[in-house]
């Protein structure tokens, strides 16, 4: 298969157009075709077009364009990234498909419209280029019947999940004729330029995790219907209490839409010839009632849940299923629910909530159980393993365990009995593992991960560039160990620092840790990561810890706790040692100033990164302001521009606690440098950052030592100063956001010192320490830590 460097997607609706903005993310250039519209609009009458005209005939792909531009959350990674789209149409722009590599068609779900489109991208279609089709579920060997041999060899189903951007799954689907060199390329292609997790699924309706997912769904509709549940107490028992998103049951349909769920649903039925699989998957007559309404979910402003405006705010209603009326909902609470909560991460809290003895233990029961029986029963049908259906589960539908490895979590053998004692029939491949003496679907041994597989465990092969810092402790690598963080050995003489401290926010275990992890790489190492495994890479420091040292006045305390932290990341930025920082999804606070003292950074392409410390009263103290005066200095001293611009951005960027929706974005917030990388696939950016620190190494690596630091000084401070004394002025900021300002401008500015002025670091740290000091000590200042930490978001007062 050839490289991948032009694709072309056919259709601009919701999924097509969500495909290709994120090929642009990833540096893809795209040409975006629909159809020619069959009539002018009335602004187009009015200007008098023809449909003729350009501008008419593209109009569908440009108005993709530009909503695309308006989502939110955003799809693309900058908007910038649109410019990599060129938009046309099907009847003048068809020979555009001979500059593509793939081809993708993203289409109506019919499968006589798609055949259709594929023969008429046959004739100019390059021998080659691979072609797709983007379905949820139609069949790909129907498909491929409408074109002739040579192409059906490069035609296969690649089944994004919505939107394109932020759900990592994405099923393969071979056609019967696919070649293994296609198959494999794409699946490379798919898992490391565009970051995504790749499954192989077999052509079967609805692939693997629409059908389990769909099943699961219509299974707990029906548990309501005959149980009397209400729609807040299955989403109570249905949400993290089980494992999965928020979103639970109602929630998710909500977003997904009423309609396009049915769709889905009757895919199966139109072509199940188990009876019982199609009763279960026929339209529960709830759902059908809701449709024949509009009452489709979020984009209709009412489904299960509704919102409503009152003079107390916006208030969120449910549905009663029964009278069909919506009213607040009743706080949900029991045991279950509660030894759920306090139980820690999704295996424990699984078992707290199917070991209950209420009512909500039976409901969460009577949903799991189908569902894993359900997948039992249809694994071999659908794809080729079961860690295939568990992390299609897993990608595709956001459950923190799929339906193999929750049997695991709540025991295998003890819930195959009841199961069977309840009147269920357990597939027989299932009682032969069990009668085999073996207790799980899934063992680890020696390092590895092994699952259940045509009667024996198989080992799970990674990624050749997936190195799971899990993995490497299991197989002993771990060079030092505290409370907050660990020293990990990952082969070819690189370290890394691993964070593992409650929401790995930095304390006084993981500074202590980054000293004597210096200290190690310097002895025995080319050079040091710093990467974790986490739900996120750093929160920050540790809110609380400042702000009871401040509600008691131990003003030494606080000094010392910012003094060590500034020693640590200066540590950090003159290790001797490349020091190479993969920050991945939200990067506040601290945890940006660790990765502003290494000497690159390696991002996963999701990072939420910002100096949000103005959030909560202070300024960047541990390097952060300092690092950002430093910056703004290297911009422009190659030219010898002027300093003030980029130093007022900075001031804008720290001091309204901006917070990038991408790794390149924060490129552009001048929060990363434009040598910073970034990586699509989070689990090759242990890899990706290991690589980065071999080449610096390679390239003769030399230590840094404190740097100049050209300032602004204090004529610069007063631009910063009236910019902000306006927006006082304008009411967009409050009294203390302007002290906080002052405090800001003040460091940022290098302090009293004439403009041009060259200040150590050290100075700099001086008085960014001095600053949070004064900060610390203002009752606001303390109100907002307060607030974040009891609310979890920003106080303006």
């Amino acid at each position: 298969m050839r490289t991948i460097r032009t694709v072309a997607v056919i259709g601009s609706g919701v999924m097509g157009a969500g495909i290709a903005a994120h090929l642009a993310n990833a540096g893809i250039h795209v040409w975006l075709l629909d159809c020619v519209p069959e009539r002018l609009t009335p602004e187009e009458e009015a200007a008098g077009r023809t449909i003729r005209h350009p501008d008419v005939r593209n109009r569908l792909a440009r108005e993709a364009i530009i909503r695309l531009k308006k989502t939110n959350p955003a799809v693309f990674f900058e908007e910038r990234c649109a410019e990599l789209i060129r938009i046309g149409n099907v009847e003048d722009d068809l020979h555009r498909l001979k500059e593509a590599d793939w081809i993708i068609e993203a289409i109506t779900e019919r499968l006589d419209e798609k055949r259709e489109l594929l023969r008429r991208i046959e004739p100019v279609w390059t021998p080659g280029t691979v072609v797709s089709s983007n379905t949820s579920g139609i069949s790909i060997a129907a498909m491929a019947e409408a074109v002739g041999p040579e192409l059906r060899s490069y035609f296969l189903g690649t089944h994004f999940f919505n939107p394109p951007r932020y759900m990592p799954l994405v099923e393969v689907i071979p056609g019967p004729a696919t070649k293994l060199d296609v198959l494999s390329g794409m699946k490379q292609f798919l898992g490391h330029r565009l970051g995504k997790g790749v499954v192989f699924a077999k052509d079967t309706p609805n692939f693997i995790a629409n059908r389990i997912g769909t099943y699961g769904l219509l299974v707990t509709l029906r548990l309501m219907a005959e149980r009397g549940y209400t729609v807040g107490e299955i989403d109570a028992v249905t949400g993290p209490a089980l494992g999965r998103p928020k979103s639970a049951t109602f929630r998710t349909l909500d977003l997904v839409g009423l309609d396009t769920f049915v769709h889905v649903a009757k895919n199966v039925y139109d072509h199940a010839s188990d009876p019982a699989e199609k009763a279960t998957f026929d339209t529960p007559e709830l759902l059908a009632d809701m449709t024949r309404l509009g009452w489709l979910g979020e984009k209709a402003g009412q489904g299960f849940y509704k919102k409503v405006k009152t003079e107390a705010g916006s208030r969120i209603l449910e549905l009663n299923p029964v009278t069909m009326q919506y009213a607040e909902a009743s706080p949900v609470k029991a045991a279950s629910l509660e030894a759920a909560k306090a139980a820690k991460g999704a295996a424990a809290k699984c078992r707290a909530l199917l070991g209950g003895e209420d009512r909500y233990a039976e409901l969460a029961w009577e949903v799991v159980k189908p569902v894993l029986l359900y997948a039992a029963d249809k694994a071999d049908e659908i794809a080729d393993t079961i860690a295939d259906v568990d992390k299609a589960m897993r990608l595709g539908f956001n459950w923190e365990l799929g339906p193999f490895e929750l049997w695991d979590a709540i025991g295998l053998a003890r819930s195959a009995a009841r199961m069977e004692a309840e009147g269920a029939i357990v597939p027989d491949w299932v009682k032969r593992w069990i009668e085999a003496g073996n207790s799980t679907f899934y063992k680890r041994e020696n390092g590895s991960r092994r699952y259940a597989h045509a009667g024996q465990y198989v080992q799970l092969v990674d990624d050749i560039e997936h190195l799971s810092l899990r993995g490497l402790k299991d197989k002993g690598r771990t060079v030092l160990s505290n409370g907050g963080a660990s020293l990990i050995d990952i082969g070819e003489e690189v370290a890394c620092l691993e964070f593992h401290s409650p929401s790995n926010a930095i304390g006084s275990d993981i500074l202590t840790m980054i000293r004597k992890s210096v200290e190690e790489v310097r002895r025995n190492y080319r050079g040091l990561i710093i990467a974790n495994e986490g739900r996120n890479f750093c929160v920050g420091a540790n809110l609380m810890l400042l702000l009871m040292e401040a509600q008691e006045e131990e003003w030494d305390e606080v000094d010392r706790i910012i003094r060590v932290f500034q020693e640590a990341m200066m540590e950090l930025k003159t290790a001797g040692r490349p020091v190479v920082a993969a920050p991945h999804r939200m990067t506040l606070g601290g945890g940006v100033e660790v990765c502003m003292a290494a000497d690159r950074v390696t991002a996963y392409a999701e990072t939420y990164y910002g100096l949000v410390e103005a959030g909560v009263g202070l300024i960047p103290a541990g390097g952060g302001t300092k690092e950002m005066a430093l910056r703004a200095a290297e911009l422009t001293a190659a030219d010898g521009d002027d300093l003030q611009p980029a130093v007022n951005r900075a001031f804008e960027v720290i001091g309204m606690a901006k917070v990038s929706t991408s790794a390149p974005e924060a490129v552009r917030l001048g929060l990363m440098r434009s040598a910073d990388r970034t990586v699509m696939n989070r689990d090759r950016l242990v890899h990706e950052a290991r690589r980065t620190v071999l080449e610096l190494h390679r390239d003769g690596y030399a230590r840094r030592s404190g740097e100049p630091v050209r300032v602004v000084g204090r004529e610069g401070k007063a631009v910063l100063l009236a910019g902000a004394q306006s927006m006082r002025e304008g009411g967009y900021i409050s009294e203390h956001d302007f002290k906080i300002a002052r405090k800001l401008a003040h460091v940022l500015g290098g302090g009293d010192v004439p403009s041009g002025t060259q200040v150590t670091e050290a100075y700099m740290l001086d008085l960014e320490r001095e600053a949070f000091l004064s900060l610390c000590g203002e009752p606001k200042t303390q109100a907002r830590m307060k607030h974040m930490l009891s609310a979890g978001k920003p106080l303006r007062n």
